[in-house]
């Protein structure tokens, strides 16, 4: 299919894609590095070309409380944030996911205070991790473009209905302008689709899943122990259907776009002796590093990850096959624990299995931090050394961090 090259950032190749899905609520509330999503938005709604209920909000707490009422009725509902303004929302998160309500929501993903800190770092999305939403991580403004046009497909799948962070890294991809393809509206029109809503039994007999007074249901009532054990377990089974949902939907989109994302995005896998996992935009850096070191003669591979919530553990382990040393890096801290979140859920994926590779853990680029190729290249020698010893010398690293 035809595309049209356009030169986007990442808060724009966002707001171009919610534009032509046209959402019918946007609920905006600004907070650095995702306001231009929410400005440019304004922009859209003041041109005329969308028709989407622009409502101006007090906090981001009321941004995503918005969005819960809009999406209970039915309507399409879309919001963005960062750092604190989604920590301020953590109360209604639990509650959109709880209540299975499709919202997406972009994550520019950004440092948390204190002290006080705009730059990029996953801290934010990262303690929201287990609120009950699928977590979409980017590497590029293309990948943003595109993620925010099959959210809504993964989303509002009957078998998921669970809300979605697009995160993407706050200015280094927020900020930076890059070559981005869209396709044409009307392909987007046809793509995303109309929404369609599960059958529930309502006081008046049989009806969709949403809030109509022609026949009353209840939402978010009060769910003590009778029931709130099974409404859970009924998330994990959304969750779990994300895992075949989300590939199905972003091979449909590549049949038109010819870029295909998956949950994980392998590269130089098949022979790799030692590879690096992570997410966000660092991974671009580290498929340079790759490259490099490849033309070396060091059998090093990566392995992107995409779909941080649900976890693709089934598909890294595939991936990583008879690979025997694994660095994970990540953009967060999880204070007091053994490493990172994300390596965690990587060392958690092996414990039972009779595959055990070597595992460190590489913490980086916090508060927006530079991680540039040479930091890379040194995780790769010293996982080629680990390699050779047999252990990781440290389990937990930093990279860049002064002494």
């Amino acid at each position: 299919m035809k595309q049209k090259l356009m030169g986007l950032n990442g808060d724009e190749a966002a707001a171009y894609a919610i534009m032509q899905v046209n959402p019918d609520v946007v609920a905006a509330y600004p907070i650095t590095p995702q306001t231009i999503i929410v400005e440019k938005y304004s922009e859209y709604v003041a041109d005329g070309l969308v028709d989407s209920e622009f409502v101006t909000v007090e906090s981001e707490h009321s941004a995503l409380s918005c969005c819960v009422g809009a999406a209970a009725t039915g309507a399409r509902a879309y919001t963005a944030t960062a750092s604190a303004g989604l920590a301020l929302m953590w109360e209604i998160c639990y509650v959109a996911s709880g209540m299975r309500l499709p919202i997406i929501m972009s994550v520019a993903n950004r440092a948390l205070s204190g002290p006080l800190n705009i730059h990029n770092d996953h801290s934010d999305a990262m303690g929201a991790r287990d609120s009950g939403w699928i977590q979409i991580y980017c590497e590029n403004s293309q990948e943003v473009y595109d993620a925010h046009l099959t959210a809504w497909r993964i989303a509002e799948h009957l078998n998921v209905l669970l809300p979605i962070m697009v995160c993407f890294d706050g200015f280094t991809i927020s900020h930076t302008m890059q070559n981005v393809n869209v396709i044409d509206d009307e392909l987007v029109k046809n793509f995303v689709g109309k929404r369609f809503y599960p059958k529930v039994s309502g006081y008046f007999g049989e009806t969709e899943y949403r809030l109509d007074p022609a026949c009353a249901i209840t939402m978010g009532a009060m769910d003590l122990q009778d029931y709130y054990f099974e409404h859970k377990a009924q998330q994990v089974d959304g969750m779990n259907a994300a895992l075949k949902v989300i590939p199905e939907v972003e091979k449909e989109l590549s049949l038109v776009t010819g870029r295909d994302y998956g949950l994980i995005q392998p590269y130089m896998m098949d022979d790799a002796e030692v590879a690096i996992i992570g997410l966000g935009s660092s991974m671009g850096t580290t498929r340079y590093v790759v490259d490099k070191l490849r033309a070396e003669g060091n059998k090093v591979g990566l392995i992107k990850i995409r779909s941080f919530r649900p976890f693709p553990a089934e598909a890294i382990f595939e991936a990583v096959g008879d690979c025997s040393v694994l660095g994970v890096i990540e953009k967060t801290l999880s204070f007091g624990a053994y490493c990172g979140p994300l390596c965690e859920d990587v060392k958690s994926l092996f414990y039972d299995t009779d595959k055990k590779p070597v595992i460190g853990a590489y913490v980086h680029g916090l508060g927006g931090r530079d991680t540039n190729p040479e930091m890379i290249s040194e995780i790769y020698q010293s996982l080629l050394k680990a390699k050779t010893r047999g252990n990781v010398e440290h389990i937990l690293n930093y990279v860049g961090l002064r002494e």
